[in-house]
């Protein structure tokens, strides 16, 4: 073989391994990268292309596709538009995008979980078309209608969960968005559906119950420093603390004044614990933050999951307690001002660890995963996530937080027959801004059990002379009147 025929050889066989190498890479290296990527329309088609499965709650569908004749295939569709709008999310060919429960959930709705192995054997076999599988939420319908009636037009959050279990059973965000106009397959209609909401002041995309910029917690925050002096084992019940109508902060000029600017209890300077809280007062709460210290103080919250990261399976975004630089500081944050950020979920999660003997179960909304044909393939199974409090703490506080509701702040909660513990709060925001109206609680015997946590963004309707006695308590009635049954 002559000088020239070897060289040519050479590089050709060059050029087969660089192509080998180079198919390989494509194939398997960047195939995961590839398949995901915004511009790949194979993939895009390849996942509408498909009978994807429904999300049900209480046995009716609230999200399914249906064919079309076009290049998808499918539409999908969200029977009830923004009721469930933050937990199913968006299916959207226009931007190749999921969120919400479509996204968490995706590989079941489209047919390619593990868990739906045996269906996509089948299929093989049958030849039949692949199907997505299904995923059946825990909302209790009733509870989800009455979270949604009861904020309006008032942004805010609600959420209720079963403290026993831990299941989600009312996830609201309001402002709300219809779903349908984002799953459309009009690229241009989409578009303007989205650019609506993106300039939308009330940022309905965002779903306040467990993400957003959070809420300061006000005094139902006073729920954690309550559970922190129980904790301590120097208070009980019936312990006497102080509690002047006003107090100046330490190393501050600032007045710490009591709600309404009102003396706690009979003006005596010193109260039952139960009257401080029933009472929702300021002074006794901030002194015992002060006298427990940040440490303390910090603990408990992270023992209530403060900081902590979750999923359920959507991303609720972690609560947070500050490093408090002053003692005046901490004496505000003992009260849910200065920088305490919370959002709704860690606040229900709060009570319902309360209601279940200081047991804090975890949250979950995806209760049972099933087959095309509706066949169980897995059921969540519940999940105690921390022990924030003893079984004493949670049954001390549960008797004050009934005294709350009985002949306190929170005497919009009643409900008729049932005994109810809550607490209110209002949380300041700035000079000139209404206050955030909170109510937190829960109700219920036996295996009907429900935990709430209601918030009213900027006093709703009320604006400025909104609390959350007058405000949230009446939406939390609602919705945990729905859960009983009542």
């Amino acid at each position: 073989m002559n000088k020239q025929v070897r060289h040519l050889a050479t590089v050709v066989a060059v050029m087969f391994l660089a192509l080998m190498v180079s198919a390989t890479s494509v194939q398997f290296f960047q195939a995961s990268k590839l398949n995901n990527d915004g511009r790949n329309v194979r993939t895009v088609y390849r996942e509408f292309g498909r009978d994807r499965g429904p999300i049900v709650v209480a046995g009716e569908a609230i999200a399914s596709s249906a064919p079309v004749d076009d290049v998808y295939g499918y539409q999908r569709s969200y029977a009830y538009g923004p009721l469930y709008a933050h937990s199913t999310g968006y299916f959207s060919t226009a931007f190749n995008n999921m969120t919400g429960l479509e996204r968490s959930a995706n590989d079941v709705l489209n047919g390619t979980s593990s868990s739906l192995l045996l269906q996509r054997i089948q299929t093989l076999f049958t030849g039949n078309q692949p199907q997505g599988g299904a995923v059946e939420l825990t909302l209790d319908p009733a509870a989800q209608l009455a979270a949604t009636k009861g904020l309006g037009d008032q942004r805010g959050a609600v959420v209720a969960l079963d403290p026993d279990t831990g299941a989600i059973l009312a996830m609201v965000s309001s402002p709300s968005y219809d779903p349908n106009a984002l799953a459309t397959h009009s690229r241009k209609d989409a578009q303007a559906a989205l650019d609506a909401l993106q300039a939308d002041e009330g940022k309905p995309l965002v779903n306040r119950a467990i993400a957003g910029d959070q809420y300061a917690p006000g005094s139902s925050f006073k729920l954690i420093t309550a559970s922190a002096m129980l904790e301590s084992g120097k208070y009980s019940v019936d312990s006497m603390v102080p509690a002047p109508t006003e107090m100046q902060l330490p190393q501050s000029t600032q007045i710490l004044n009591n709600p309404g600017n009102l003396p706690c209890g009979d003006g005596s300077g010193e109260v039952t614990f139960t009257q401080a809280l029933k009472q929702s007062c300021n002074t006794p709460f901030s002194t015992a933050g002060m006298e427990l210290g940040d440490e303390a103080m910090r603990k408990q919250a992270e023992a209530y999951g403060f900081g902590e990261p979750l999923q359920v399976p959507l991303k609720v975004t972690a609560s947070r307690f500050p490093e408090t630089q002053s003692q005046a500081e901490l004496a505000m944050a003992s009260i849910g001002q200065a920088s305490v950020r919370v959002t709704p979920m860690q606040m229900a999660m709060v009570g319902a660890a309360i209601a279940n003997g200081g047991v804090q179960m975890q949250p979950y909304l995806v209760a049972r995963e099933l087959t095309a044909d509706l066949e169980v393939v897995s059921t969540t199974k519940p999940k105690e996530l921390r022990r924030p409090i003893s079984a004493s703490t949670a049954d001390q506080l549960t008797q004050m937080m009934q005294e709350v509701v009985r002949s306190g702040t929170g005497k919009h909660a009643q409900i008729p027959g049932v005994t109810v513990a809550g607490k209110t709060g209002t949380a300041e925001i700035a000079k000139g801004i209404a206050p955030h109206a909170w109510f937190v609680g829960f109700a219920g015997e036996g295996d009907k059990r429900v935990a709430v946590a209601v918030v009213v963004e900027n006093g709703g309707h009320e604006g400025e002379g909104a609390s959350g006695g007058t405000t949230a308590a009446p939406i939390a009635r609602d919705v945990m009147a729905a859960v009983l049954g009542k």
